[in-house]
């Protein structure tokens, strides 16, 4: 048996509840990006680029759909007989049956899958970052450190470092300090939530903290490595890195990509993105309509105008409908004479005749005011918005709703109508 240098451990099983009804039905990192790929294509398309053929994805949140995409592996070359991709939901054990409860928890809980391949060097990835990156230079670093740990960091403005777990290092890289989300932050360095480690160090650390409540890397692993005096260095990362958690930073990285100059460019020959695709009918653009500064999915089809948006396969816009700024999930319907303006429409969506999406002036969601912000209207998977009616900024729907429900034809920014428990 070939023993494997290096495996990856990908982290896919959380909820994403800061992106709101996006994620009402399946996990964040199968939500859809950029009209053809769904979040979690891109650490995979990385680890195949960097030459990593052995990934664990741990999954957990409403795994089906992400489980239905990864499925063997095929569209990232991963469906080795020896390594290859792994699904890894948690699963009940003679002692006890338990969920997953922090990102330590869960690699200590799949320590058996690692034992297996026995690896030099353990690679921990997060299933919810859109980036480019090659796993292969950071392992070099890491060698050539001498490291115990190595942690994947990025410079982000200093006003926004309190939201990450940020590191203090010396002139050679090495991290002195942690602080996780400080409130004051005295550096600007932000953790990726990618991490190297020894694998023996990490076996034995994941030993040792196991009883540990929501065991985590940032809080309590790396921090205790640090305390028996390991040495954990920083790879300081240049490219585009975009942690899409929240409907704001989602959107506005969907919007990147439509720029002139995209800042992360999909067209790559030398570092493709790879996804299961659906055999679909090229997209259709008929007579009368435009589509300005826009990506267009297969098998869609458009009678009205689209501008600066991006729009996924099996779509659909009206005659007469109008589509600016805006996210468009695979097999929505766009009525005749809709205007969607700023919005994000999950897959299924349906929008009625001359509805209006994105009017007024902004107020602040009385439902999930730190969610559903930004200026944003978002719309949950299947949901119909029926004819006529007028949707505010910062609006939430999820479900199917009726025009009773819209007092005077109306949701008026900051409102929401979400029809489903399990929201």
């Amino acid at each position: 048996m070939v023993k494997k240098e290096m495996i990856a451990m990908l982290l896919a099983g959380g909820q994403g509840s800061r992106l709101g009804v996006l994620t009402s039905k399946l996990a964040k990192p199968a939500v859809a990006f950029g009209g053809k790929y769904k979040i979690i294509d891109f650490p995979l398309s990385n680890c195949i680029n960097s030459g990593v053929d052995t990934v664990g994805v741990l999954t957990q949140y409403r795994p089906l759909r992400l489980n239905q995409h990864i499925g063997i592996g095929m569209p990232w070359d991963l469906d080795r007989s020896f390594g290859g991709v792994t699904v890894l939901p948690p699963y009940e054990k003679a002692d006890n049956a338990s969920w997953y409860t922090g990102t330590a928890n869960a690699i200590y809980q799949n320590l058996e899958y690692m034992e297996y391949y026995n690896p030099e060097y353990v690679l921990i990835l997060s299933g919810d970052h859109i980036y480019k990156m090659d796993y292969e230079v950071m392992l070099d670093f890491h060698k050539s450190s001498h490291a115990d740990v190595t942690i994947a960091t990025y410079q982000v403005p200093m006003e926004e470092a309190s939201r990450f777990g940020v590191v203090i290092t010396d002139e050679q890289g090495v991290i002195q300090e942690f602080e996780e989300k400080p409130e004051h932050p005295r550096s600007n360095k932000a953790s990726m939530g990618i991490y190297i480690f020894n694998w023996k160090l990490l076996h034995d650390a994941l030993i040792e903290m196991k009883d540990v409540p929501s065991c985590d890397f940032g809080k309590h692993v790396i921090p205790r490595c640090h305390e028996q005096g390991k040495k954990i260095c920083s790879y300081d990362y240049k490219g585009y890195w975009k942690d899409v958690g929240t409907l704001g930073s989602y959107w506005e990285a969907n919007m990147e990509l439509i720029d002139i100059i995209p800042e992360f460019n999909l067209y790559e020959e030398f570092w493709r993105i790879y996804t299961k695709s659906d055999n679909l009918p090229p997209q259709y653009i008929a007579e009368g309509s435009s589509v300005t500064k826009s990506i267009i999915g297969e098998g869609t089809e458009i009678y009205g105008n689209v501008e600066n948006s991006v729009i996924g396969s099996g779509v659909k816009v009206g005659k007469g409908a109008v589509v600016r700024n805006s996210i468009i999930m695979n097999n929505a319907e766009i009525g005749d004479g809709a205007i969607v303006d700023k919005a994000i429409l999950a897959e299924g969506v349906k929008i009625g005749k001359n509805a209006e999406l994105g009017v007024g002036e902004e107020a602040e969601n009385s439902y999930k005011p730190a969610v559903y912000s930004f200026g944003l209207v978002t719309i949950g998977e299947n949901s119909v918005v029926p004819d006529n009616v007028k949707i505010g900024k910062n609006t939430a729907i999820l479900g199917v709703t009726t025009p009773d429900e819209y007092p005077d034809g109306l949701l008026a920014s900051g409102g929401s109508i979400i029809k489903e428990d399990d929201e």
